[in-house]
């Protein structure tokens, strides 16, 4: 598969609320990912059990996607994720999905957003 359909894929799985299954299949043993580029999570088990508790956290009533740009090994997903966090308010999230891909997978995630 090209990253292009590799990007939809985890695109889809992600809107069908597959999150953690698409993260175990599209992701690399070896992962950096981080929320606004400030302190890395090193390797696929650290960023896995990041993403099972937010997972756990969150409760998800839908997502869209708006622009899709693949550069290369390079992409960028736009998201918006509409959610209530545990004892929290329902919020609408924007965030931009910065990838690197290599031979199939997600080497490296940068996700930005706005915290406040």
């Amino acid at each position: 598969m090209s990253i292009r359909e590799n990007v939809q894929a985890v695109i889809d799985g992600t809107l069908r609320g597959e999150i953690l299954e698409t993260f175990e299949e599209y992701y690399a043993d070896d992962v950096v990912m981080s929320e606004n580029g400030v302190e890395d999570r090193v390797g696929k088990d650290a960023n896995r059990a990041f993403e099972e508790q937010f997972v756990a956290n969150v409760t998800f009533h839908g997502a869209s996607v708006g622009r899709v740009v693949v550069d290369g090994d390079q992409a960028a997903v736009e998201w918006v994720f509409d959610m209530t966090p545990t004892g929290g308010e329902r919020i609408t999230q924007r965030q931009v999905a910065f990838q690197t891909w290599k031979d199939g997978k997600v080497v490296r995630e940068v996700f930005y957003y706005n915290k406040g």
